[in-house]
């Protein structure tokens, strides 16, 4: 059986470096919304099921598919097979500093359309690992009213300016900064050795203060909700959608 045989299939089009872009988008669930980015090397299985967990938790919950293999068990190969397509593609960010990512565009604009059918305070989002800061860019947008980030790695470090970055431009970190004084918490979870992650947790505490709720897991591992999966780091997802998604 498909991971994804219980999930509806569709798509959202919206506007990414000035084209109209499209990208499949698996849906199941009811209640607040949800969407779940998914991360290194695609929409793997163990995205799927933590999806299933929040479903399963009263939440309508979209994963958006937008690269690499879907439905299949993590493995370095996929890694290695979706590495290059990514490394040239227009959507996303992989060193530059002081960017947002394209494609936070295209993510916006999905949340915007499922906070207008579903109402409510707004929305949820998870990003992790190579999407880990792609939910706080979708905080720029007021749908957005619970922005997670799972073990963020983006831009690649390589240097302890990049190790630091947020990917955001200096606009949408001002945005972040004003939504974060004016109440929009941050929940930020990572395993404390990981390397990946940098030092881009005191970035956001040396952005936002009090409002970056940061969540680090004893133990070894990066993917904090999937394939090392640690109950802690769950339920504080659980704990912090439920406070703030639910009128």
């Amino acid at each position: 059986m498909d991971a994804l045989d219980t999930w509806t299939r569709s798509e959202h089009t919206a506007d990414v470096v000035g084209r109209p872009t499209t990208h499949p988008v698996w849906r199941k669930g009811s209640g607040p919304g949800v969407v779940v980015v998914h991360e290194m090397p695609g929409l793997t299985t163990g995205v799927i099921r933590f999806g299933e967990e929040l479903v399963a938790a009263g939440y309508t919950v979209l994963l958006p598919h937008l690269f690499g293999p879907v439905a299949r068990e993590f493995s370095n190969l996929d890694v290695a097979r979706t590495m290059p397509s990514i490394c040239v593609s227009r959507e996303f960010t992989k060193l530059a500093r002081g960017v947002t990512t394209p494609v936070a565009g295209w993510l916006r604009s999905l949340a915007r359309d499922l906070h207008a059918e579903l109402g409510g305070p707004g929305v949820g989002a998870l990003g992790m690992c190579f999407t880990g800061g792609f939910a706080l860019a979708m905080m720029v947008d007021d749908s957005t009213v619970a922005p997670v980030l799972c073990q963020p790695s983006v831009p690649f470090i390589g240097s302890a300016a990049r190790a630091a970055d947020l990917n955001l431009s200096p606009a949408d970190a001002d945005v972040v900064r004003r939504r974060a004084g004016e109440g929009c918490a941050v929940l930020g979870i990572r395993y404390a050795s990981d390397p990946l992650v940098g030092t881009r947790f005191d970035t956001l505490t040396s952005l936002i203060g009090d409002a970056f709720i940061r969540v680090e897991l004893d133990g070894t591992g990066h993917s904090t909700v999937t394939e090392q999966r640690s109950q802690v780091a769950v339920d504080a997802v659980l704990a912090f959608f439920g406070e703030r998604l639910h009128a």
